[in-house]
């Protein structure tokens, strides 16, 4: 049985990119498989920018009260009432968190140090670094990686997460990433514009990363692979092969090409790499 092995980017930084394997069937499943695996680790790295922000700043604010100033909390008797049903375990230490997105009751040192750990543990399992050692990354590492996530919060807050939390929304698959659905519950005139423009930027960044298995497409060599053929019909019938192919959205063309590397010779003992 044939043994296709790709590496999906849509990064040019490489940030995104993984390691994927296929066998000799039609590339349908492969571009399912690839897909979710990709969407899960952009899950994956969302959680752990939102857990940064929770070990640092403790929980976020009701959706009414983010954005406000102290003072403006006060004039209109705005409570965080999630924020004191749901404290970290060990207590809490205040860390103001100056956009006013989250409570400022941050966990203890200790509580904030398992956060930390398992962060880096679930970013180390899909890191890019997989592709340079051989390793795949697949579904199953995904979701290892979602589980330990999950661990850590339910150690820190065994009371569980505010419903407006995104955290708790991403462990519940109901997170939104449209910034139509992003609104404010008090006039416009209450939310600093910086503050308002933060949140837009960052619902627009999440609905225009994510791809939809049937919306894909997969460029290798500046050819569009399509789903109903082999991986082989492009690629060739080796045993073995191993090739670095974008993914995205279908309908956007052809991908931009990587510079090709030549030789920069500076001596003979100094020879270096460079784009063309």
């Amino acid at each position: 049985m044939s043994d296709r092995r790709a590496c999906q980017d849509q990064s040019p930084s490489w940030e995104l990119t993984f390691a994927a394997e296929s066998y000799g069937s039609s590339q349908s499943g492969l571009f399912r498989d690839c897909t979710i695996i990709y969407n899960g680790r952009l899950k994956v790295d969302r959680i752990c920018g939102e857990m940064e922000e929770l070990a640092k700043h403790g929980l976020r604010l009701p959706p009414n009260m983010q954005g406000l100033t102290d003072e403006q909390i006060e004039d209109l008797k705005l409570k965080d009432e999630w924020g004191e049903k749901c404290q970290p375990s060990g207590g809490v230490q205040f860390k103001k968190d100056e956009i006013g997105c989250r409570n400022g009751q941050a966990p203890t040192p200790k509580m904030t140090e398992v956060l930390t750990k398992i962060i880096k543990e679930a970013k180390d399992m899909i890191s890019k670094i997989k592709v340079t050692a051989d390793e795949l990354v697949t579904q199953k590492t995904v979701k290892e990686a979602i589980d330990i996530l999950r661990g850590a919060v339910t150690i820190v807050y065994p009371m569980g997460l505010p419903p407006h939390e995104p955290i708790k929304a991403e462990f519940e698959n109901n997170e939104y990433l449209s910034a139509a659905l992003f609104k404010f519950t008090v006039k416009p005139l209450f939310v600093e514009k910086d503050i308002f423009l933060h949140f837009l930027l960052l619902f627009f960044k999440a609905s225009l990363e994510v791809i939809e298995p049937d919306q894909a497409s997969l460029w290798w060599a500046g050819k569009e692979l399509l789903p109903a053929k082999k991986l082989g019909a492009f690629v060739g019938k080796n045993e073995k092969t191993k090739i670095v192919a974008k993914l995205q959205k279908r309908g956007q063309g052809a991908p931009a090409r990587e510079p090709v590397l030549k030789r920069q010779f500076q001596g003979l003992n100094n020879i270096k790499w460079g784009p063309r």
